[in-house]
C-alpha cells in the first residue's frame, strides 16, 4: 500500500533540501536584501542581548563578592569603609589572573575591544578572533570586578563580534553579509547593555560599520531592538541616569557658553586619549627594560590602582556613582577637577597595564565632571543670566564621549537615552559638535582609529587607504610560466638591486615600488631557509594591481551606497 506514496515523497523530500541548499546560498551571498535575513538578525540580537546581560550581572555578582557589598551602584561610597589593604590587594589580585589569563590565551597579551572589531568589519569580512575574545572577555570581566578603572563596553561589544562571527562561518557568509551580521550584534550587545536601541544600532553603523547602508538598517534596528527587550525584562524600563529635570535653558544668552565647554571637553578627550597611548608606551619601555614578565604587568597597574583608591575610591569600576553625583550637582567645583585629573590618571593606568575594559564609560564620567566644574565657573561669572550648573555637567558628559568614540551621533542619542531627559538636547549637540570637531584633529579622528592607527592599520584615512592592505602580491601576480610574465632577465637585474617583493607582500608595500618602477613591474621572490638566494616566482604588474584596486574601491562604494 505505501509503494505508490513513496516516489512522491522522495521527490518532496529531494525538493525540500534543494529549497534550503538554494535559500542558504542567497543567504550568503544577498543575505541583506532578504527576508529571511531579518530573521537571523533577530536571533543574533537576542543571542548578543543575552550575552551583554550576562557579563554585565557577572561583573555586578563577582564585583558584590570581592568588596562585600549588594549595592553595586554604590560601590565607593562602601569602599571607603573598608579596610585599605583590602582595596590594595583586590586590584593586584585581579591584575594577576588577568595577566596570566591573556598570557595564556594570547600572543601579544593585548585584550581585544572595540577597535578589533571595527578591523574586522573593514579588513576580516566582519569576522574577529575567537580565542582571544573569550580570553579578552574574561580579563575584562575580572579588571572591572577588581577595581580596573575602565567600562563594559569594549568587551560586550567584541563578545558581540564573537557570536556574528560564529554564525557567519557556520553559513559562510560573505564581506557584505558578514559585516551585517556583526553591526546586528554590536547593536544589540550595546542596546542590551544600555538600555539604549537608537543609540545602539546608530553606533553599529556610524562606528563600527562605517556607514549608513540603507540595506543594513532594518535588521541592525530588529537586532537593537531585541537587545533592549532582553535588558528590559531584567532591569525594567528605566534609564542608567534618574535625574532632576534642569531649568529651561536660556539658550540665546547661553549658546556661547556650550560652544565653549564644548572645546574645553575636546581638549578634555584628548588629553584623555593621549594619556593612555602615553601610559601603554611607558609600560612597554618599562616591561622592556626591567625585564618584567608579560603576565605580571596587569598586576603592577593593579598596584597602582590600589594605592590610588585607598584614598580616592571614586576611581574604582565604572564609576556610575561619581557621575550620578556630577549629573545631581553633589560634587563641589575643587572635587570635580581633582576627580577628573583622578579619573583620567586611573584610566591611563588601567589601559597602560593591558587590563581589560572599554573607554565609554570612564569617559561619561570625565565628561560630567568637567561639565560640572565648567557649570560652577559659568553659572559664578554671570549667574542673573545663566541655568543651572547641572545641565553644563548633562552637555560636558556628551561632549568628552562623543570625542573619544568619534562618534557625536550615537553619542549624543545615547547619553540622552542614559537619561531618558530629551528638553536639552539643544545644549549637548552644540557641545557635542564642537567637542567631537577638535578633538578629532588632536587624534586620528577618535580613540579607537588611533589605537588602529598605532598599529599600522590606516582605517581613519578612509577605503582608499585600507584596502591597500587587503590585497597580497601572490595572489596578484602574474606567474613565471604566464602567458604575459614579466622578462626574466630584466627581472634579474631588479633583483639584484633589492627592487622585489615576497608573495605575502601587500600592495601597501609594493605600490611604492611600482609607481617609481620604470618596467610597469617588480620581481616577486621567495627567500628560501637554506638558500639566501632570491628565488623568482613572478611579477607585480601595476595595471594589475590598480586594477585589483580599483575592483575592490568599487565593491566597498557600492556596499555603502545600496
Amino acid at each position: 500500500m505505501d509503494q505508490p506514496d513513496r516516489p512522491f515523497l522522495s521527490r518532496y523530500l529531494t525538493h525540500a533540501v534543494t529549497r534550503s541548499r538554494d535559500g542558504l546560498r542567497v543567504l550568503r551571498h544577498r543575505g541583506p536584501s532578504q527576508i529571511q535575513f531579518w530573521f537571523l538578525a533577530l536571533a543574533i540580537g537576542i543571542g548578543a542581548g543575552f550575552a551583554a546581560l550576562g557579563f554585565r550581572l557577572g561583573i555586578n555578582a563577582l564585583q558584590a563578592a570581592l568588596y562585600g557589598t549588594e549595592d553595586v551602584q554604590n560601590l565607593h561610597s562602601f569602599a571607603e569603609s573598608l579596610p585599605w589593604y583590602l582595596i590594595l590587594l583586590i586590584p593586584i589580585g585581579g591584575g594577576l589572573l588577568v595577566g596570566l589569563i591573556l598570557h595564556r590565551f594570547t600572543d601579544d597579551g593585548r585584550v581585544r575591544a572595540v577597535a578589533d572589531v571595527i578591523e574586522g568589519a573593514a579588513l576580516r569580512d566582519g569576522r574577529v578572533e575567537t580565542r582571544e575574545g573569550f580570553a579578552s572577555m574574561a580579563a575584562s570581566l575580572i579588571t572591572l570586578s577588581s577595581g580596573g578603572s575602565s567600562g563594559r563596553e569594549g568587551p560586550v561589544v567584541h563578545m558581540a563580534g564573537m557570536i556574528s562571527t560564529w554564525v557567519c562561518n557556520r553559513i559562510h557568509a560573505d564581506g557584505i553579509t558578514g559585516r551585517d551580521l556583526l553591526g546586528c550584534a554590536v547593536a544589540a550587545a550595546v542596546s542590551a547593555s544600555f538600555n539604549a536601541p537608537i543609540a545602539g544600532a546608530l553606533f553599529a553603523l556610524e562606528v563600527v560599520l562605517r556607514h549608513f547602508a540603507v540595506h543594513a538598517f532594518a535588521p541592525i534596528v530588529i537586532a537593537s531592538v531585541a537587545g533592549t527587550v532582553i535588558n528590559r525584562l531584567n532591569f525594567g524600563d528605566v534609564a542608567e541616569f534618574t535625574l532632576i529635570t534642569p531649568g529651561p535653558l536660556q539658550f540665546y544668552v547661553e549658546l556661547p557658553a556650550f560652544l565653549i565647554l564644548g572645546l574645553v571637553c575636546g581638549i578634555v578627550a584628548a588629553v584623555l586619549m593621549r594619556s593612555i597611548f602615553f601610559a601603554e608606551d611607558v609600560g612597554g619601555v618599562i616591561q622592556d627594560r626591567t625585564g618584567l614578565p608579560r603576565w605580571l604587568r596587569p598586576a603592577v597597574a593593579g598596584a597602582l590602582l590600589g594605592g590610588l583608591a585607598i584614598f580616592y575610591p571614586h576611581i574604582i569600576g565604572v564609576g556610575y556613582e561619581t557621575t550620578l553625583s556630577a549629573l545631581k550637582g553633589q560634587i563641589l567645583l575643587h572635587e570635580a577637577i581633582v576627580f577628573t585629573m583622578l579619573k583620567v590618571a586611573a584610566v591611563a593606568i588601567t589601559f597602560g597595564g593591558r587590563m581589560g575594559g572599554g573607554v565609554f564609560s570612564p569617559s561619561l564620567m570625565v565628561g560630567a565632571l568637567t561639565g560640572l566644574a565648567f557649570g560652577w565657573i559659568a553659572t559664578s561669572i554671570l549667574p542673573e543670566v545663566s541655568g543651572i550648573h547641572t545641565l553644563y555637567a548633562f552637555a560636558g558628559m556628551g561632549a568628552v564621549a562623543a570625542a573619544v568614540l568619534g562618534a557625536p551621533i550615537s553619542t549624543t542619542l545615547i547619553v540622552f537615552e542614559l537619561t531618558g531627559d530629551w528638553q536639552i538636547g539643544l545644549a549637548v549637540m552644540v557641545s557635542v559638535s564642537m567637542s567631537t570637531a577638535l578633538a578629532s584633529r588632536l587624534v586620528d579622528r577618535s580613540f579607537f582609529l588611533t589605537q588602529l592607527e598605532r598599529r599600522d592599520i590606516h582605517l581613519a584615512a578612509g577605503p582608499q587607504a585600507y584596502l591597500l592592505s587587503m590585497f597580497q602580491a601572490g595572489g596578484i601576480m602574474r606567474a613565471s610560466d604566464h602567458a604575459r610574465a614579466a622578462d626574466p632577465e630584466r627581472c634579474a637585474a631588479l633583483i639584484a638591486d633589492g627592487i622585489c617583493v615576497t608573495p605575502s607582500s601587500t600592495l601597501e608595500t609594493a605600490m611604492p615600488m611600482l609607481e617609481r618602477s620604470e618596467d610597469g613591474f617588480v620581481p616577486v621572490v621567495i627567500l628560501d631557509k637554506d638558500d639566501a638566494t632570491p628565488r623568482l616566482v613572478g611579477a607585480l604588474f601595476h595595471i594589475d594591481a590598480l586594477m585589483a584596486y580599483n575592483r575592490a574601491l568599487a565593491a566597498t562604494a557600492a556596499e555603502e551606497h545600496s
